[in-house]
């Protein structure tokens, strides 16, 4: 009987490594928002109708939730959309997201947001490397 462990590196395919860094991406999103709420006077300002700058209108509320939309979507379109046009998608949202994720530390940002949004865009340029480099 043979005891030893073989571990085997199995090839991950790029579209499961696109999917996994847009989840990735998207539970930081995510947390950074959530988090947010523990600063303080933050939802004061949330009940007074005011995000940083921006007054809390349906508009708003839309426009917040269509561009979370977006990482949220590229997640199950890196899994099916036709090898070419997921390449090109996949840079062009990434590289799209990168000074949004940044304008996102606008105002008062703490030191988990930094963190956040650098992971952010480490993980952002690590999708654009793996959709450049897709053949």
């Amino acid at each position: 009987m043979n005891t030893q462990m073989h571990l085997e590196d199995n090839q991950v395919n790029v579209r499961l490594k696109l999917a996994s860094l847009w989840v990735s991406f998207m539970f930081l999103y995510i947390y950074v928002d959530y988090f947010a709420l523990y600063m303080p006077n933050k939802i004061d300002d949330i009940t007074k109708g005011k995000v940083f700058v921006f007054d809390i209108t349906e508009g708003f509320i839309f426009t917040a939730l269509f561009l979370a939309t977006i990482p949220i979507l590229m997640i199950f379109l890196s899994l099916v959309l036709p090898a070419k046009i997921n390449r090109i998608t996949n840079i062009i949202v990434a590289i799209i997201l990168i000074p949004y994720m940044l304008f996102n530390l606008a105002g008062e940002a703490w030191w988990h947001m930094y963190f956040a949004a650098a992971v952010e865009v480490v993980l952002l340029c690590i999708i654009i490397r793996y959709a450049y480099k897709w053949v």
